[in-house]
């Protein structure tokens, strides 16, 4: 259905970070998606934490940003956080917002997506299962990035996103450019019997079929990977234009956070992403 390998591990200033390969091809962006290494937090955050919100020092959160965005060649006063709580409420961020949540207090709340046409504003959202969803329209010359745990999937949260493109940028789906980031897998992700009917009337039966397991206990195996595939192209994302990851928090953690796999006690990943 989707092609998977998409990704790249990276390295700067031993910072490693990933990196879609068909966002990087547009050549009007830079982006990345932080692991746990690199940083300078310590603990249960050791050592690339970049969420503010978990108790971590914040002096090192910070200093974890600054080495973020030395591997990403951008700048720690040009990024605008998000505020997270599986919303589907996606911000258009404007040149006002620059520095928002990191340098400058934010003024805004609920915010799980976000979109601009500003070059230089670097989106910021955060992660630690759920899917990071990567816009970018090289027509139209316009950006997106939003947080879709199942909440925000069920709701669907990438049509909203791309939905706003369209009404403040004309973007057209077809042109846009967009990745599925790391996040847990089919595998790793048990929901409750109420969780897998909530995607049964939010997708057709058919889609429904293809991303939920019935393990036959009243517990269903959940592929957010697929939820959102269906999700973007049912916008009008062109299939050949959406590249889905392959790596998962959970299998993965020597390299990435999963609330699950450490119950709670971890640091954030964070994806960036910036108009050039």
């Amino acid at each position: 259905m989707f092609s998977v390998g998409t990704t790249e591990l990276k390295e700067k200033n031993h910072v490693p970070y990933i990196q879609f390969k068909n966002l990087s091809a547009t050549g009007i962006v830079r982006h990345g998606f932080s692991t746990r290494l690199g940083g300078v937090s310590k603990g249960i955050f050791a050592t690339m934490n970049l969420n503010f919100k978990r108790g971590d020092d914040p002096e090192d959160v910070m200093e974890n940003y600054r080495r973020m965005a030395g591997a990403l060649d951008v700048r720690v006063e040009d990024m605008v956080l998000s505020d997270q709580t599986h919303t589907t409420n996606v911000r258009v961020v404007t040149e006002e917002d620059r520095g928002k949540g990191i340098v400058k207090p934010q003024d805004y709340t609920d915010v799980d997506g976000m979109i601009t046409n500003v070059p230089g504003i670097v989106l910021v959202t955060s992660y630690a299962d759920c899917v990071p969803l990567y816009f970018v329209d090289p027509v139209k010359r316009a950006i997106g990035l939003s947080h879709s745990g199942w909440k925000g999937t069920v709701g669907h949260m990438g049509r909203k996103t791309v939905a706003l493109m369209q009404e403040f940028y004309g973007c057209d789906p077809s042109d846009i450019i967009a990745a599925i980031g790391p996040s847990i897998c089919q595998a790793c992700y048990e929901v409750s019997e109420d969780v897998a009917h909530a995607f049964m009337q939010a997708f057709t039966k058919e889609q429904a079929e293809d991303m939920l397991i019935d393990k036959g206990n009243g517990k269903y195996q959940l592929d957010l990977w697929k939820a959102n595939w269906y999700v973007l192209t049912d916008s009008g994302i062109l299939p050949e234009h959406l590249a889905v990851t392959d790596l998962c928090t959970a299998c993965r953690p020597e390299l990435l956070w999963s609330h699950r796999k450490t119950n709670g006690q971890r640091g954030g990943l964070s994806a960036f992403l910036q108009l050039i």
